[in-house]
């Protein structure tokens, strides 16, 4: 590995904390920057924080399965390799992950060294997959931004975001489920002084309403707190 590039990003999503050790360790003697999570509800929310260049996923674990957290890391990180790992080593099982969208399939017991080369070979197909995904990339609810470029992805429909748009939930999503003034916003987003009084600002509220909240009348995420101004919340509860 190229000691001037960061280290490629993997995490491994396994509940058996025996193997999940010694693919970490040989993983890192390989160069590599690893996480580790036990169960599929941890790991999708880590992918909402962080990015990575391989996902390596056990078909079995605790809570949501296998092929459930790979369906839904496909659907909404399309860019990211998945290598799945498994004990169920029939062709129906392999057709399975790989349906759901894994990348590649590797049954338990393996060979380490065929784990090292299936991964190499992985991060080799694509090598900047994730490298070049925006940093600014937001999943909220059934919502997905990319900030940088602009793009909503919802269960409406996708939507280009306008600047201004793109502000105003940059100012919100900051200061997720802090009160945000309405002066805050005209004055971060617009760049008027705080005293003026403008109705743009409720009109942008309704419009990013209609993109992301499934009841725009009954909003979840972009909330009004009455005489104080608005508040964004990341997940329905």
């Amino acid at each position: 590995m190229n000691s001037n590039t960061a280290p490629r990003r993997i995490l491994i999503v396994e509940d058996e904390v025996h193997i999940a050790r010694g693919l970490i360790f040989n993983l890192e003697q390989e160069g590599y920057a690893v996480q580790h999570v036990e169960n599929g509800r941890d790991a999708l929310d880590l992918l909402d924080q962080e990015s990575f260049d391989l996902l390596v996923l056990d078909l079995m674990l605790p809570d949501i399965s296998g092929l459930d957290v790979c369906r839904h890391v496909r659907e909404y990180f399309p860019d990211l390799l998945i290598l799945m790992l498994t004990a169920l080593g029939t062709d129906e099982d392999r057709i399975a992950g790989l349906s759901r969208g894994a990348d590649d399939y590797l049954s338990k017991p393996f060979n380490l060294d065929e784990f090292l080369l299936r991964v190499k070979a992985l991060l080799r197909r694509v090598p900047t997959a994730q490298t070049q995904r925006s940093s600014n990339f937001y999943r909220f609810g059934d919502n997905r931004v990319d900030l940088e470029q602009g793009l909503a992805h919802t269960p409406r429909g996708d939507f280009d975001l306008t600047d201004l748009e793109v502000k105003m939930l940059n100012v919100l999503i900051k200061k997720a489920d802090q009160v945000v003034s309405r002066a805050e916003l005209l004055q971060e987003v617009w760049g008027v002084t705080p005293d003026t009084e403008t109705r743009t600002l409720d009109n942008f509220v309704v419009r990013l309403r209609k993109y992301f909240e499934k009841n725009p009348a009954r909003p979840v995420h972009i909330q009004t707190v009455r005489g104080r101004g608005y508040r964004f919340v990341r997940k329905q509860g």
